[in-house]
């Protein structure tokens, strides 16, 4: 068992190559030990000086393996899918729709992947390179695993959060991850700093505020914490060889 108080949770937001990566780390107590932005090779590097670490990217493992067509998964899904329907998403991804949490379709061709997918098969490889194992795994000192951010900010919240790129969306993810006791700048403070001047000049202070990439990636450490801390409180999506995702609640809500 990995000694918590020892052991970084990293979130990693890939992208398409447009902009760098955004990654947040973590310690056992919830404390903020880096959040910042590089290429591939800078976050590998910034994974390489932790001892022990629990990645959580933002990205899915792999492209589609065609789990939804075979009948004995379509079987044992609650609700069941209609037949015929489905086919081309993965568990995980259909699972998430039955609750009305909206999410992306993974192709089974990876050349038809979009980049940021094919970014985050890539990371996942380099992962695997450098001896992360697919999280639980034992006492392994380096393990990984897969998380949607929109899809854990709506289990938090219970409903589906503004938009991420709005300030009222950065400061619901931001308020809620505070709530969950993560040691990040309370963002209603943010009211305390707008006064009429600023507001009438469309100046609004945000500096309290992490960006949508950096709320993303910090949702994702927050959701490998909570999977090596308090495995009973997260819930496991998806079919294992297709690759599993994991939210930061015990249980779904019917919809959302």
């Amino acid at each position: 068992m990995m000694i918590f108080a020892n052991t970084s949770f990293v979130g990693i937001d890939p992208t398409a190559g447009k902009r760098p990566m955004a990654y947040a780390a973590l310690d056992g107590d919830l404390r903020l030990l880096a959040m910042s932005q590089g290429d591939l090779d800078h976050v590998l590097a910034f994974l390489a000086g932790q001892r022990q670490v629990v990645v959580a990217v933002c990205a899915p493992r792999r492209p589609s393996t065609g789990a939804m067509t075979l009948p004995e998964v379509r079987q044992q899904l609650t609700p069941p899918p209609r037949p015929g329907r489905w086919m081309k998403y993965r568990v995980a991804e259909y699972q998430l729709r039955s609750h009305r949490i909206s999410t992306y379709q993974t192709p089974a061709d990876e050349q038809k992947c979009p980049r940021w997918m094919k970014m985050g098969f890539y990371l996942y490889h380099r992962l695997e390179g450098l001896g992360f194992q697919p999280h639980p795994a034992g006492e392994s000192s380096h393990q990984y695993l897969e998380v949607y951010p929109h899809a854990c900010f709506t289990a938090l919240l219970g409903v589906a959060p503004f938009p991420k790129n709005s300030l009222e969306g950065r400061i619901q993810r931001q308020l809620v991850l505070h709530e969950n006791r993560a040691r990040l700048p309370d963002p209603m403070r943010l009211f305390e700093e707008i006064t009429r001047h600023r507001i009438l000049k469309g100046i609004l202070p945000d500096e309290h505020l992490s960006t949508p990439a950096a709320l993303d990636a910090l949702v994702a450490a927050f959701t490998a914490w909570k999977a090596v801390t308090h495995p009973e409180e997260v819930t496991v999506l998806g079919y294992p060889e297709e690759g599993q995702m994991v939210l930061p609640v015990a249980e779904l809500k019917s919809h959302y």
